[in-house]
């Protein structure tokens, strides 16, 4: 294949393929789909050249992750615990208390749960302030897609009842929470934020991470707007109106979450679960300045989760704080029998990590991908750099030269296991689907079968590759979230035939390469640019430490005053 707009013979034949091999009337324009293809194409060839050799396979991938996972449990000295399901209230109260607040303790969920415990507020009280937010911003943001008023108000009235007999659910008891519409929970059927979706059939049971929630005590007050079909880093959504930033409304909220990190920076809801395949958990939370988890690959279930490209998808928690975070994480993560990636690995205590010596020695080192960001978010990054640098223990900058390869490998699967869940659709209702989703998808109906299994036999070469070079001697690596400044809406349209390809790969230049990697990320606020909107900071670890990723953005944040919600900036 060749480069945009230099073979018409290609470009036909491609437009001709979607119709020939696939029944499916192509809607992308056929240099755009070619340009497209080729670069895929190219880029993990040059790869799998001289890399991949005869036992290379994609199953080396998750053994590697549990590998050396391993050795970050034994850094961070972690050990199996579980989270009980009903303690006595004077227990959970213990607990709060020794629990460090943030400065906004009276909002974060910690100290929400140590006010519950000791009986100062209850599960309805906090179920009906949020019901009555989750209204209140509609007409501006548009975070939710739907509120369950009358489920919500059972299950809180069944927590102060427990409570009142001196039992607590769990960690989260009487904690309104709201989740990413694409988790199935019984009874009902998930919409994803697609028209395509209208006909669903209602879930026989619930989504792992759902269950697991309801099991540790929170309340789920409804579901939350985000791209459709969990394609798209805007918010943008053509049937269930766009998701709007919690900042500035005139600019996107990031997405594919984009609810979920709305409704958390809104003050709405203590926090949201988001799904990550090449961002969309840390985009939505560093556009909106929240904190956004993309846990190992296999950490947290998919069970139930509705996905984009199954071998990337990552469920993790979004928060005002890193402790809130760590709490969320802890209530979902560990093995599920029901996802086949899940991995078998011990889940600790994340917040008894805060204070352990070693967080404070930590190497901190900036991670160089090659890609020129906006001067005023550099700006932020550096005076973010040097935070860390005074802070912990300093290691010399690190480059990552497969950044780009990383880019595309993950691209191609994204797309192949896309087109893979949706062609039937696609060929049945194509009218259903928005402009940017098909555009986005149709690629993978046409990437050769070899592409795609060199992209996951290379996987843990490549993941091998990162481990031993920029993480080598280093515990955590820093880079920017987003590249730009928050986009405004106008100039992110993604129904936009010419600008679909361009908007996608500028705003995930620098998240896309993690979710192939497959490693723990966190999206942590590190500060304002000069339009007064907020910028986010990636810290990167080896597999399975989330613990210490968790542990030292909370320290950073301590010493920054964050987190500060939008009304707080003027």
């Amino acid at each position: 294949m060749t480069t945009h707009g230099q073979d018409p013979i290609t470009e036909r034949w491609i437009a001709h393929a979607s119709s020939a091999l696939h029944d499916i009337e192509s809607r992308t324009a056929p240099d755009r789909l070619a340009s497209e293809l080729a670069r895929l194409n190219s880029a993990v060839r040059n790869v799998a050249d001289g890399k991949l050799g005869h036992d290379d396979q994609p199953g080396d991938y998750l053994a590697l992750l549990a590998e050396s996972g391993a050795q970050s449990r034994s850094i961070a000295g972690t050990a199996s615990t579980e989270v009980s399901q009903t303690r006595p209230a004077s227990a959970i109260a213990a607990e709060a208390e020794g629990a460090s607040l943030s400065m906004m303790a009276a909002q974060s969920l910690s100290g929400t749960a140590a006010a519950l415990a000791r009986g100062e507020t209850s599960a309805t009280a906090l179920t009906e302030a949020a019901l009555a937010a989750a209204h209140a911003s509609k007409p501006r943001h548009c975070a939710f897609i739907e509120t369950y008023e009358e489920s919500a108000r059972a299950k809180a009235r069944s927590l102060d009842d427990a409570a009142a007999q001196g039992l607590h659910r769990g960690p989260l008891h009487g904690i309104p929470l709201a989740h990413k519409d694409c988790f199935e929970q019984a009874g009902r059927a998930m919409t994803v934020g697609a028209a395509v979706r209208r006909d669903a059939a209602p879930a026989e049971r619930d989504a792992t991470v759902i269950a697991r929630y309801d099991t540790a005590g929170a309340v789920n007050i409804g579901s939350l707007n985000m791209n459709e079909m969990v394609c798209g880093p805007t918010g943008q959504n053509p049937h269930f109106g766009d998701c709007c930033n919690a900042w500035d409304p005139s600019r996107i909220s990031g997405g594919s979450s984009s609810g979920s990190a709305v409704a958390v920076a809104t003050g709405a809801i203590f926090g949201a679960l988001g799904s990550d395949t090449g961002g969309s958990t840390r985009l939505p939370s560093s556009m909106n300045g929240v904190f956004g988890l993309k846990p190992t690959y296999g950490l947290v279930s998919r069970a139930g989760s509705f996905p984009r490209a199954f071998s990337l998808d990552s469920i993790g928690p979004i928060a005002r704080s890193a402790e809130d975070c760590a709490l969320l994480l802890r209530s979902v993560a560990g093995h599920d029998p029901r996802d086949p990636t899940s991995l078998d690995v011990p889940v600790p205590d994340y917040l008894s990590l805060f204070d352990a010596p070693w967080v404070m020695q930590s190497r901190v080192a900036a991670l160089s991908l090659g890609v020129p960001c906006d001067p005023g978010i550099q700006e932020v990054f550096d005076r973010f750099t040097v935070r860390c640098t005074d802070m912990f223990e300093a290691a010399p900058a690190r480059d990552f030269p497969e950044m780009e390869a990383c880019y595309a490998l993950g691209d191609i699967i994204s797309k192949v296991e896309a087109a893979t869940l949706h062609s039937e659709a696609m060929r049945q209702s194509p009218e259903r689907f928005s402009q940017a989703v098909f555009s986005r998808t149709e690629p993978g109906l046409h990437v050769p079968a070899v592409r795609y299994l060199e992209a996951l036999s290379l996987r843990a070469t490549v993941l091998r590759s990162f481990l031993d070079g920029p993480l080598g001697d280093t515990d955590v690596l820093i880079c920017p979230t987003v590249p730009l400044p928050v986009p405004l809406r106008n100039d992110a349209d993604m129904e936009a035939p010419d600008s679909v390809f361009g908007v996608v790969a500028a705003i995930t230049r620098l998240t896309r390469t993690f979710s192939y990697l497959g490693v723990p990320v966190l999206s942590m606020p590190i500060g304002v640019d000069a339009n007064g909107m907020p910028v986010g900071a990636q810290l990167i670890a080896r597999p399975l430490d989330e613990g210490r990723l968790l542990a030292v953005a909370h320290q950073l944040s301590l010493q920054m005053g964050w987190p500060i919600l939008p009304e707080q900036q003027a």
